[in-house]
């Protein structure tokens, strides 16, 4: 499956916004998505993660009551909404997806094996 991530842009502390990861080429519905993010000099870190049919979802604790994930197989698309932005959350952010036969999701890094090329967000204070 190929993935593209988008929406990012810069954006001021307090704003929203929503970005999207758009799937081609394979059953979208058949795959775990998750959302990981990249800040200058650290590690890649997980975000959130929904299930195949939408029914499960993580959100990370740094982010938990300000970011929300959800998918519409129909229209191949995951989205992040993300509000009350921070200057922290300046990173770029990719999407993953992994084909899975249950309803489990994925949090970490290494349980993705396609990758979008990431969307830059940047959060001035």
């Amino acid at each position: 499956v190929q993935l593209q991530a988008s929406g990012g842009g810069s954006v001021q502390a307090g704003d929203s916004l929503r970005l999207s990861c758009t799937a081609s080429g394979r059953t979208f519905s058949d795959y775990a998505v998750g959302w990981f993010r990249q800040a200058p000099g650290r590690e890649r870190e997980f975000v959130a993660a929904i299930s195949r049919a939408g029914t499960v979802r993580n959100i990370a604790n740094s982010v938990k009551g300000r970011f929300a994930i959800s998918r519409d197989n129909l229209q191949n698309t995951v989205n992040l909404r993300m509000n009350s932005l921070k200057p922290e959350d300046t990173a770029v952010y990719y999407c993953a997806a992994k084909f899975t036969v249950t309803g489990a999701i994925l949090t970490a890094r290494h349980e993705y094996d396609n990758w979008g090329q990431g969307t830059l967000v940047t959060v001035s204070s």
